[in-house]
């Protein structure tokens, strides 16, 4: 309870005074009623409460800790005029429960109302991150949602914690508690503004300033004053880069070129390497035929690697200009991306920004070196290191591997497949039969070893000797008789008997034995023209009465009655033969494949 005021004698009062001082004791005796705000006056402050006169016969009480500052101080002192919310009447200490916050509170709550309705700003600080938005005090708190935070959606919305903005007031309601502030309204109104003064003034070509707004896989969106730029990311750089978050970060200023604008769509395509050279210009002075170069892998496909030389200048190494020897399947087996190599310089085409570029010219071509070691005739030893159906490859302890035809294995017609003979590992001996650097071919021979049975066939089978031979082989114009383990012959179907015969499987069978005789010998084309009719005849005149002026020698008559040197020396031989045109086939159309490979390659680049 107050002290009571110490009232003068009427005496000494005048009339007025007299009044004023019953007024103010009657003032203070009225009920003051909860809810209300009131206008006091500190008379103490306390550690616990701070104790007001509210001009009722109770002084009004007040927690202190409602008058610390952001610092921890208590901001209040004797004297201080306030305004409190009466909460409570008499407690037991016969104090009045009043409140400053709410008193403030619901002030604010007033003023916010009325820039609600006047479409007035609102200014706050943003304090903490809560579900689908932030919270901002303005004097009471209140919800931003994400979406109305900035122009564009935010994903890291905690960087805008502690941060003092103002706010367009969107939805208020005083009994639920709730208000909902907006910032992007107020960012629209004045990107409208700025919008209008930046397209007047926009143009191609002309450089401008701007501020990265938001990074995409494909680009950056630039802010050029209320419109956004699209700055693509092959305009970022001459050089290769894999994602804008290379060059840009949000926020950062940037100098750009405008390089297409359109005014009905309002869309705007920025570039930024443009602001320098082109170095595609000066390609051909700074890099010459030949010359080697390096620089870093900065791309891997199937068919090659890209390496960057310079700022802007890439070349390709294609997959077959990485290794002399190796068969590479994909340029992964030999660089990484990243790596920094070397390599030469083979091509370049500045009208389309190409450049080739070869690191197996770095080393000598180990073919040429192999053509200078082993000479034709050349005796080798080597171990095998594979075994295909058409020969076997001999490691000479060379980079390249020698092959030995199937045909080279062995005199032998008997030898079928390279596995009956030969096993990887084996140890072998063989020669040097020929070396294509060019089209990059080792061939190897074991048979040639051995004397060529070919060159004593007159010796030992004579033209007019008959022999026991085998049937191996049986064609529709005649049969392949084996006479030996290495010589064969050809029967043809006029030379099997005296009538005429229309199928020769009527009459002969595979691995039959006949008696034949030697009717032609032609040893540079291993040909040999046998006879069964003529096997038990020992009449020479046939040979003997031959039309000179026809022709001078047995074989050319054999020749003109049947065409021999268009026949096979033996089935195997024409079976090794048709092998080997489908390999010259397969080969000429591995390296059109590759050429068109590399013509894509470069067209991709």
């Amino acid at each position: 309870m107050s002290e009571l005021t110490q009232v003068p004698s009427a005496e000494a009062l005048s009339d007025e005074e007299e009044f004023e001082l019953l007024f103010e004791d009657f003032e203070k005796n009225q009920p003051i009623l909860e809810g209300e705000i009131v206008t006091g006056r500190v008379l103490s402050v306390g550690k616990d409460h701070v104790i007001v006169d509210i001009g009722y016969k109770s002084e009004g009480q007040i927690p202190s800790h409602e008058f610390i500052d952001p610092e921890g101080n208590l901001a209040v002192a004797v004297g201080d005029e306030i305004e409190v919310y009466i909460e409570t009447k008499e407690n037991d200490l016969g104090l009045v429960e009043v409140s400053k916050e709410k008193a403030d509170r619901l002030k604010i709550w007033d003023e916010i109302a009325e820039a609600c309705e006047n479409e007035e700003l609102v200014e706050g600080i943003i304090t903490a991150r809560v579900k689908g938005g932030l919270t901002v005090d303005i004097g009471v708190k209140a919800f931003l949602p994400g979406s109305q935070v900035d122009l564009r959606p935010v994903r890291n919305l905690e960087k805008y914690i502690g941060q003092r903005f103002h706010f367009k007031v969107i939805k208020f309601n005083k009994k639920r508690g709730n208000i909902v502030l907006s910032r992007r309204a107020l960012l629209e109104k004045q990107r409208e503004a700025l919008k209008s003064q930046t397209l007047s003034k926009l143009e191609p070509g002309m450089k401008i300033d701007g501020v990265v707004k938001n990074i995409t896989d494909y680009g950056a969106f630039i802010d050029l004053g209320g419109i956004d730029g699209l700055l693509h990311i092959t305009d970022m750089s001459w050089n290769r880069i894999k994602h804008p978050s290379e060059m840009f970060e949000v926020g950062q200023e940037t100098r750009v070129v405008v390089l297409k604008y359109d005014p009905d769509r309002e869309r705007v395509s920025l570039g930024l390497k443009q602001t320098t050279e082109d170095p595609w210009l000066s390609a051909e002075t700074r890099y010459q035929l030949s010359e080697k170069v390096s620089g870093k892998v900065v791309s891997l496909t199937d068919y090659g690697a890209f390496i960057q030389l310079g700022d802007g200048i890439e070349g390709l190494v294609h997959i077959s200009e990485m290794s002399w020897t190796k068969r590479i399947k994909h340029p992964s087996k030999l660089v990484s991306v990243g790596d920094e190599v070397e390599a030469v310089v083979l091509e370049i085409d500045t009208h389309n920004k190409r450049m080739s570029l070869g690191m197996k010219q770095l080393e000598r071509n180990p073919w040429d070196i192999l053509a200078e070691k082993y000479p034709p005739g050349t005796r080798v030893k080597g171990e095998v290191r594979n075994i295909t159906n058409f020969g076997i490859f001999i490691d000479i302890g060379e980079e390249i591997d020698g092959l030995c035809h199937v045909t080279d294995l062995s005199w032998s017609h008997r030898v079928k497949q390279p596995t009956d003979s030969f096993a990887k590992g084996d140890q072998v001996e063989a020669e040097v039969l020929h070396i294509d650097a060019e089209r990059e071919r080792f061939s190897l021979g074991i048979k040639q070893l051995q004397g060529d049975p070919w060159q004593s066939i007159h010796a030992k089978f004579p033209r007019g000797s008959v022999h026991e031979g085998t049937v191996s082989k049986l064609l529709d114009f005649g049969a392949i008789v084996e006479l030996d383990e290495f010589i064969e012959g050809f029967l043809h179907i006029s030379e099997i008997a005296e009538e005429k015969v229309d199928n020769i499987h009527k009459v002969l069978e595979e691995a039959q034995t006949v008696r034949v005789k030697v009717i032609s010998i032609i040893p540079e084309e291993r040909k040999l023209g046998l006879s069964v009719r003529r096997a038990d005849s020992d009449d020479d005149l046939e040979y003997e009465q031959l039309d000179p002026g026809s022709a001078t020698t047995l074989g050319e008559l054999i020749r003109q009655k049947m065409d021999t040197s268009a026949l096979p020396a033996s089935a195997e031989e024409a079976e090794q033969k048709a092998r080997a045109v489908a390999a010259e086939q397969e080969e000429e159309e591995e390296k059109q494949a590759e050429g068109r490979a590399q013509a894509e390659a470069e067209e991709e680049a």
